[in-house]
């Protein structure tokens, strides 16, 4: 995976340094302690240091975007994925570490940010990009709905994956258009109904087409 997309890889794990190098011209006015986390109420409740901040989460997240690159080559059937979805694979996590750093660095320098706000966008945002993608996914065992009925019966992949990402697009819509409330209740309730009904449905068609 790695090696046939060397340049990807590249670029992609600049990407999640990218705000190591803007801490470090921000040094000077970031504070010794960072607020790194915050809760529903828009208050910071975890902190780090300012070079645990600046260094250690960017290098943190580029490790875990190796390993997801790497677990994914390891995967027998990548090749299924297609370039769509595997696009997500490898932008994920520099879309995250771009967003979160960016957040982070503006609320120490003192700009008032609605985080929740902000997170449900990102959220909604990218499961309206994954319900695009997800019908065009054929089977493999790293991105889509990977139960054992769904792996063993392409009928029941395709049909599961068309639910899953009508649902996927629906449940962005409505993160986006309620990310003002920055409400936890809502995002919870549609990430379990999203996780449920395509479950259920690939359960339900594997049951009728193997009695």
């Amino acid at each position: 995976m790695i090696k046939q997309n060397k340049l990807k890889t590249l670029i992609t794990t600049l990407l999640i340094l990218l705000p190591t190098l803007v801490g470090v011209i921000l040094w000077d006015k970031l504070p010794e302690v960072m607020a790194t986390h915050f809760g529903v109420n828009n208050e910071p409740n975890g902190f780090s240091s300012k070079a645990f901040t600046v260094f250690g989460i960017p290098l943190i997240m580029a490790a875990l975007h190796l390993f997801c690159l790497v677990v994914t080559g390891l995967d027998p059937k990548h090749k299924n994925i297609g370039k769509k979805p595997l696009s997500i694979v490898f932008y994920i996590i520099p879309a995250v570490s771009l967003t979160v750093m960016s957040v982070i660095y503006a609320m120490s320098l003192g700009v008032e940010l609605n985080v929740g706000f902000i997170c449900c966008l990102l959220v909604g945002v990218l499961f309206i990009v994954m319900g695009n993608i997800m019908p065009k996914a054929k089977q493999n065992y790293t991105f889509g709905i990977k139960l054992p009925w769904t792996l063993n019966d392409e009928d029941n992949w395709n049909k599961t994956h068309r639910l899953a990402g009508f649902l996927y697009v629906i449940a962005g819509a409505i993160i986006l258009f309620t990310a003002f409330l920055a409400s936890p209740i809502i995002l919870f309730a549609v990430l379990l109904l999203i996780l449920i009904i395509p479950i259920a449905y690939s359960y339900l068609h594997y049951k009728k087409h193997n009695k």
